[in-house]
């Protein structure tokens, strides 16, 4: 095939994009980005645990497991909805109104890199992802710490479900 005639991926990539967006504001190439970032903070971290001449590392148990999954929940709902936390997102996102308890709903703005931060840090589920590559991390070079860690954060989403269940019980004996 003649240099002149062969597909050209760039352009074939562009076509793709704009018959996936459909008409709307889909910015692909700032998630590809961020998804690219996620992948190579984690792959940094797993050469630089091979080259620490670490031997492998410990299987979690069960409990670390759930621990860190609650602890990756806490911490998403609070980089990504709490009130507190809302001057990071501002820069992304518009203040639409009350969400649950000491939550915020915000809308994401902007278009490009800003729209995909702002989905990042606005979306328990994305930040959740980041906050688990951390505890992964966390896991490799310091697991007396990250269990530490995992184990404040731990304790303080059980206490909210338990401040949930508290205040469903308390309307409901009214």
């Amino acid at each position: 095939m003649a240099l002149d005639t062969a597909p050209n991926p760039v352009r074939a990539a562009k076509r793709e994009a704009a018959a996936y967006r459909h008409g709307e504001h889909r910015p692909l190439g700032a998630y590809a980005g961020i998804m690219a970032a996620n992948a190579s903070l984690l792959a940094a971290a797993a050469v630089a645990f091979k080259k620490s001449g670490k031997g492998p590392p410990a299987p979690l148990s069960a409990g670390d497991v759930v621990l860190t999954s609650i602890a990756t929940h806490r911490i998403a709902r609070l980089v990504s909805k709490d009130t507190i936390t809302s001057p990071l997102r501002a820069p992304f996102a518009r203040y639409e109104g009350p969400g649950a308890p000491a939550e915020v709903n915000e809308e994401v703005r902007g278009r490009g890199w800003r729209k995909a931060i702002g989905e990042l840090v606005t979306c328990p589920f994305c930040t959740g992802e980041w906050i688990a590559t951390s505890f992964a991390v966390g896991w490799l070079f310091a697991p007396r710490a990250t269990r530490f860690i995992a184990t404040m954060w731990g304790c303080l989403g059980i206490a909210d479900a338990m401040q949930f269940g508290y205040a469903a019980l308390e309307k409901a004996s009214k």
